[in-house]
């Protein structure tokens, strides 16, 4: 099991990984430019769902998303707030081999990831629950663009629950 200081120790390297490479094509779809990576302005929640395979519950509220372009593996983002049930049921369709677990918050350096759609970063969270996955790694063939996905599952007020998910 992979502590929760060394999970956002593996996250940055990866991202630092993945910043380090050439840079992407982006297309004809408009972009914010100044770094190794930009955020793709014309991409949201239908994108990141779609790329995830991850429906989005029926009475979802907050519904948001992003793709994160990279050199080498685009980061898609999507987090929306639904039933404590539901959300539990998205966790356990991406056949994690562990179920959600709780961890210690911790202090997350400073980065533009979900902050990007106006919310803190799970990870520095108190009582939030995490699970993630290899959707190779487990034969899931829904997901085989998918390297890999972090469910997050914040406990809200009256059975509801903010879910977060990161992906590449």
């Amino acid at each position: 099991m992979i502590k929760r200081g060394a999970r956002s120790v593996a996250a940055l390297a990866v991202g630092l990984f993945l910043s380090a490479c050439s840079v992407p094509d982006a297309g004809d779809r408009p972009v914010t430019e100044g770094r190794d990576w930009h955020w793709d302005k014309e991409a949201g929640a239908d994108e990141a769902s779609a790329f995830m395979d991850v429906a989005v519950p029926r009475g979802a509220a907050e519904v948001k998303g992003a793709v994160q372009i990279n050199p080498q593996e685009d980061v898609y983002f999507l987090s929306f707030v639904t039933g404590e049930k539901d959300a539990e049921d998205i966790a356990e369709a991406l056949h994690p081999e562990e179920p959600l677990r709780a961890g210690k918050a911790e202090a997350v350096p400073k980065a533009e990831l979900f902050g990007h759609l106006g919310l803190a970063e799970p990870q520095s969270l108190e009582g939030t629950r995490w699970a993630g996955v290899c959707p190779p790694c487990v034969n899931d063939d829904r997901r085989k663009k998918v390297q890999w996905i972090e469910i997050h599952v914040q406990a809200l007020k009256s059975d509801r629950a903010r879910v977060y998910l990161q992906a590449f």
